[in-house]
């Protein structure tokens, strides 16, 4: 792993930095496991003391900390200390190793457009009319369909899918497993089916047919954007006449779910297991936590905040904080579950009062009888 100087990290970070900053590290570590050659990261007062348990020379720690009594020969100042991790991490990534140029054991369409400086590990499969961009890194058993299209500097790892027709914007990044452009999940029935019936009634049925499913085929793709991060295992599906849009900046998480027809804004985030069911909006940035549940053909406003596991059946205003099943206003959810959690003393309290009352259960009469 190479070396960087206390000098060049807080350079790279924008950062100011005090003591010996020729002072070199090969790495970066917690404060109490640091070696003698590792950069530990106190960047919060809650982690100076475990500088002492390590044996760091230099970290990275909060504005106004006396690093001399930490007994540090250097230190870099952060005044956001997650900031200041984007940057360091970039610098220390050295990244995957890919197969410069085009591997041997890679099979590539002669139609395919690779362009300079790419990186085709092997076993990876270009399929005819795709175009590849310049420094793209392709790792080993990918594969891209044909008339796909992929940005300049995009990085796709391990064993992802790129389905016909894609178009990926520039530095995409693709974690392993992740599959792009497979068909939607769409089927219809031949006469009304119970789903159609229940929606409209709100679960009542006249009666119980049986019903035979007719596959609708996916005749669109998928457009993803610019700085477009992708998450392993997750699966974004093709639309079925226009494309499935992925705006600019939004980062996707693993295990991830996009339906069929979605669109997506720009530099929204989707943490893991989020499902957003076809047709559905979203504004930009959305943030939506683990597990968040979007019912198909609404509408996610701009700047919408939704907490873990929030299942949103209806369409969200701008800018609102959403919380719950179904999902409702944060504030409101805190009311409701301190109302729930009141609830066995709340029965408590009306047994006590209905013994009270003439008939009541302490009297041993019927409930209402004088």
């Amino acid at each position: 792993m190479p070396l960087h100087s206390i000098g060049e990290i807080a350079e790279a970070l924008g950062a100011e930095a005090e003591g010996d900053l020729a002072l070199k590290v090969s790495g970066a570590s917690e404060p109490h496991s640091a070696g003698p050659d590792q950069l530990a990261l106190a960047m919060d007062p809650r982690y100076g003391d475990g500088i002492a348990k390590g044996r760091a020379q230099a970290a990275v720690v909060w504005p106004g900390a006396d690093w001399r009594a930490m007994g540090l020969k250097a230190a870099i100042f952060a005044p956001r200390g997650r900031l200041a991790m984007a940057g360091l991490t970039r610098l220390m990534d050295p990244g995957p190793e890919i197969w410069p140029g085009i591997h041997p054991h890679a099979v590539v369409d002669p139609s395919a457009v690779i362009g300079e400086g790419a990186h085709i590990g092997p076993f990876v499969v270009i399929g005819r009319g795709a175009q590849i961009g310049a420094r793209a890194r392709i790792a080993s058993h990918v594969s891209v369909g044909e008339g796909a299209r992929i940005g300049d500097d995009a990085l796709i790892l391990q064993g992802a899918r790129i389905g016909a027709r894609v178009t990926i914007g520039a530095r995409f990044i693709c974690q392993p497993g992740a599959v792009i452009g497979a068909d939607g999940f769409s089927f219809v029935t031949p006469e009304k089916s119970g789903v159609e019936e229940i929606r409209e009634t709100l679960g009542s049925r006249e009666e119980i047919r049986e019903q035979s499913w007719t596959r609708i085929h996916s005749l669109g793709a998928v457009w993803i954007g610019d700085d477009v991060e992708i998450g392993a295992n997750t699966c974004i599906d093709r639309g079925t006449i226009r494309d499935t849009v992925i705006g600019r900046g939004t980062k996707l998480d693993n295990l991830v779910h996009v339906g069929h027809n979605v669109q997506i804004g720009e530099d929204c985030l989707l943490c893991g297991q989020v499902g957003i069911a076809g047709s559905s909006r979203i504004g930009n940035r959305v943030v939506l936590a683990g597990q968040c549940g979007v019912n198909d053909n609404i509408f996610v406003g701009d700047d919408v905040i939704c907490g873990g596991a929030t299942k949103i059946f209806t369409n969200a205003p701008a800018g609102r904080v959403l919380l719950g099943y179904p999902a409702v206003k944060m504030e409101s959810h805190v009311e409701m579950q301190k109302a729930l959690r009141r609830l066995p003393r709340l029965n408590a309290r009306v047994a006590r009062l209905e013994e009270l009352l003439p008939g009541g259960a302490g009297t041993g009469g019927a409930p209402g009888e004088s």
